[in-house]
């Protein structure tokens, strides 16, 4: 048995939690490895006192680090073998159970991840965008109150210029950061208090995805975490008690960060120059999508095309990459096929057509050859699929109706 399960169900206490949030109601949470479900503080297993969380099997409604509806209650789902320190596990329980508070106190400030998606790597947008985060990090950082402010304002008007040029998908930035940013400000708290190292290290740490210019360009949808992170703990500084009011309103983080900022200079931002340090962003950006296509198309194993109408019911944001009309689902994605569901855990490249949800193919590549039956095929830990298929040495078609 897992040695941090008692631990963990000791610290999560209410108390503890409106430390890091005034308010923060502790959600159904479960930790879970390949065999084994630990569900702690649910309403259908509560009624033993004597028994801190309830043993269940695996199975795939467990996969990833999520907030997920488990016998119709918000359950915030962590994979323990993904972590080996306590400070990390416990820290990413307490961000994923902020995410099982907001589900309770109505959130609705949520993006439309197909922004996220097609999302542009334009060059001006990236040389702006991390002008701005460069800005957010040295306004935190500042202890003088006046340069405070010159980096606060600009900031904004650095974001304003992108406002003009692409609103939905600052849209989606800003949405993000509302929903992801307070996730990470209660992550950072709870890591803090875990942690050996000091506090300036641990916003080290947590800092490193605001200001690295490639990672960030890189992974838009991860990035807003860090910009979200920086400006709660910004208006921490200076709105204290905002966070009591955060869930009634309908702005964004950005828009109540805004409201402590001033006039910018429009003109000095006016003519934006591409820095070759940009050019080289949006290159290593490219490329890295391209290598891992590429990486992808190498493995050995059975490359599978499945073709015919396909459509993706779940997936994970964080973990697509886009090229041209591919998307490299690399944690899992579920589909429906022929009115059933099917859960691929592994990476699989989705041939897109009209938005992210409707697919015409799906490239996956199995170690283990599927058993051919007459009018389908079962495909291990996937399940069997209906269909016309034909194979050439390692490489299957199978077509569904």
């Amino acid at each position: 048995m897992p040695h941090h399960l008692n631990r963990i169900a000791e610290d999560l206490v209410k108390a503890k939690l409106e430390n890091y949030w005034p308010g923060f109601e502790l959600a159904a949470y479960a930790l879970y490895d390949k065999r084994n479900v630990y569900l702690f503080n649910h309403p259908k297993f509560s009624n033993n006192p004597q028994c801190t969380y309830h043993i269940l099997s695996w199975d795939v409604q467990f996969t990833g680090d999520t907030i997920i509806l488990y016998e119709e209650y918000p359950t915030a789902i962590v994979n323990m073998d993904s972590y080996e320190d306590y400070e990390d596990l416990y820290s990413i329980v307490v961000h994923e159970l902020f995410h099982g508070y907001q589900y309770i106190k109505d959130e609705k400030r949520f993006p439309d991840e197909m922004m996220g998606i097609t999302y542009p790597l334009s060059k001006e947008n990236v040389e702006l965008r991390n002008q701005e985060r460069t800005n957010l990090y040295h306004a935190l950082l500042e202890n003088n109150i006046i340069k405070k402010k010159q980096y606060l304002n600009a900031f904004s008007g650095l974001r304003e210029k992108r406002a003009a040029k692409i609103e939905e998908y600052l849209t989606y930035e800003k949405l993000i950061e509302t929903i992801e940013g307070p996730a990470w400000y209660v992550e950072l708290r709870a890591y803090s208090e875990k942690s050996p190292l000091d506090y300036h290290s641990v916003l080290k740490k947590y800092a490193q995805q605001l200001i690295n210019k490639y990672e960030s360009t890189s992974s838009i949808r991860s990035s807003c975490y860090s910009s979200g992170l920086f400006m709660c703990l910004l208006l921490e500084e200076l709105s204290p008690g905002w966070m009591e009011s955060f869930f009634d309103r309908e702005e964004t983080l950005y828009d109540l960060l805004k409201q402590h900022t001033g006039d910018f200079m429009e003109d000095s931002i006016a003519d934006v120059k591409i820095s070759s340090e940009t050019e080289e962003v949006v290159n290593f950006a490219i490329e890295k999508r391209i290598k891992a296509f590429e990486e992808f198309n190498e493995q050995a194993g059975i490359h599978l095309y499945i073709e015919g109408e396909i459509t993706a019911e779940s997936f994970d944001p964080m973990n697509i990459i886009p090229l041209e009309d591919r998307l490299l689902h690399k944690n899992f994605i579920k589909v429906r096929m022929n009115n059933q569901d099917f859960l691929f855990q592994q990476p699989v490249i989705a041939h897109v057509g009209n938005g992210i949800k409707y697919i015409n193919k799906l490239h996956l590549i199995l170690g283990k050859r599927p058993i051919e039956n007459s009018d389908s095929l079962t495909i291990d830990g996937v399940g069997e699929i209906k269909g016309k298929y034909k194979k050439q040495e390692n490489i299957w078609h199978l077509f569904i109706p």
